[in-house]
This record gives C-alpha cells, sequence and structure tokens, in this order.
C-alpha cells in the first residue's frame, strides 16, 4: 500500500547505501532514520543544518558512470532533494513505471474522483522505502509538509497533492516516485570521489519529461560527456 498520509507530511530519510566504488563488494545496511530539514537546508531554517563546506548536491543531478555495477543504478539520473551532514537523498528519474497506473494509486487510496482529471506518472524513485509515494513537483503549487529543494522544485509526500491533481490543479509538473535512493554521512562524496557519479545542474525537462530512454545520454550532455569517451579515473565534474 502506499503511504502518503493526509494532510501534512514530514519527509522522512531513511538512509541505505545504495552503492560503493565500482569493484567494490555491495554491502546492505540496516536502515537507520534520519529526518531531513522541512525546507531547504541552505536556507538555514529549522531543522538539519546545512552543510558545512561548500560541496552541497541538494538541486543537482547524479549520473551514473559507465562503471555503475550496482544493476539498481546503472544508466541511472538521480534528482538529489536533501544533501546535509547527515546524508543525501534523491529520486530516479529514469526508471519509469508501467503499472499500477495514477488512477490504480487513487483507487487504491480512495482518492476521488477516479479516473482523474488529470495524471502525473510513476517511477521507481530508489530502492529504499519503495511502499512510500513522493511527488516531485514544480513550485507553483505547494503545501505545510512540502520540502522545498530550490526556487523551482519541490518534493512533497502527503496526501493533499494527489487530492488536488486527481481534482484537475495541483503543480503545472510532476512525477510520483514510489521509492527513493539515500546515502549516509560522507557516502555520496566517497562514490563521487571513487568514480561511481558525475554531478551536473538540473533542468526542468530532464526532471520531468517522459523520454525516459535517453535521460541518462542528455544529462551527460549537459558537461559536453561522451559516455564512450568517460575514462576510469577518478574525479568530479
Amino acid at each position: 500500500m502506499l503511504a502518503l498520509r493526509p494532510g501534512a507530511a514530514k519527509i522522512t530519510l531513511m538512509v541505505r547505501k545504495p552503492s560503493g566504488a565500482p569493484d567494490e563488494p555491495r554491502r546492505e545496511r540496516d536502515p537507520a532514520e534520519r529526518k531531513t530539514a522541512s525546507a531547504a537546508p541552505k536556507r538555514g531554517r529549522q531543522g538539519r543544518a546545512p552543510r558545512r563546506d561548500s560541496f552541497s548536491l541538494t538541486g543537482q543531478l547524479l549520473i551514473a558512470m559507465p562503471s555503475m555495477a550496482d544493476p539498481r543504478f546503472a544508466t541511472s539520473v538521480i534528482y538529489i532533494c536533501a544533501h546535509t551532514d547527515d546524508g543525501a537523498m534523491g529520486i530516479v528519474l529514469n526508471r519509469p513505471l508501467a503499472s499500477p497506473s495514477f488512477a490504480d494509486l487513487l483507487q487504491q487510496l480512495g482518492v476521488d474522483p477516479v479516473p482523474p482529471a488529470r495524471s502525473i506518472r510513476l517511477c521507481q524513485g530508489g530502492p529504499v522505502d519503495n511502499a512510500r509515494g513522493f511527488v516531485l513537483h514544480s513550485t507553483d503549487w505547494t503545501g505545510d509538509g512540502s520540502l522545498r529543494v530550490d526556487e523551482a522544485t519541490a518534493l512533497t509526500a502527503s496526501l493533499d497533492i494527489l487530492k488536488a491533481i486527481a481534482a484537475g490543479g495541483g503543480p503545472q509538473r510532476g512525477m510520483l516516485a514510489l521509492g527513493y535512493a539515500g546515502w549516509g554521512p560522507g557516502q555520496v562524496e566517497q562514490e563521487i570521489a571513487q568514480n561511481a557519479w558525475l554531478s551536473a545542474p538540473a533542468d526542468p525537462e530532464l526532471l520531468f519529461d517522459d523520454e525516459h530512454e535517453t535521460k541518462w545520454r542528455r544529462a551527460l550532455a549537459k558537461l559536453h560527456v561522451d559516455p564512450l569517451l568517460l575514462s576510469e579515473r577518478s574525479g568530479r565534474a
């Protein structure tokens, strides 16, 4: 059952290491609950402290290197919604789900009307807590429990946003993710240093369009990178 809650809902971070360096053995860790800030960490509002150094991936894309051996993240593009001293969480953008449909989920959750006046696409947001839903969306609509990532993008985990969309309103652009990707303190930095990921600026088309087959290559193109020419050397874009 999709665990979207009525009313305001804080975004809760269940941290699990998604991958190590290429060729490292993958070890699953027990999830440890950590709460992210109720607003964007970089704004310094009440909640988790912002990162003390200048390296923050909040609002950025993580792009899997060709050497990524973990099948859960091969050729993946991840939007980082929060990156603090406690870790990071993000949504995989290019793993679309054919089923259930948006209407099926609304019916499960008892949200009317079904069929909805409008729909948003569903994706597999990551391997952590994949029975829980998160709506990544534009900030023309936000609720009391929304995590505002930056000026253009927010993340909401309450039923209010689904009710608004089903009724024909809500944010202009959005996607519903089941689960997410999570990292513990320092893990995402270590993986980037080990050449598992590149980072790049995000844009609305990469976040919300339906061109899933080309999203990884288009994300690399933002860095003017040809995947056939990527080396195994460590580094960060």
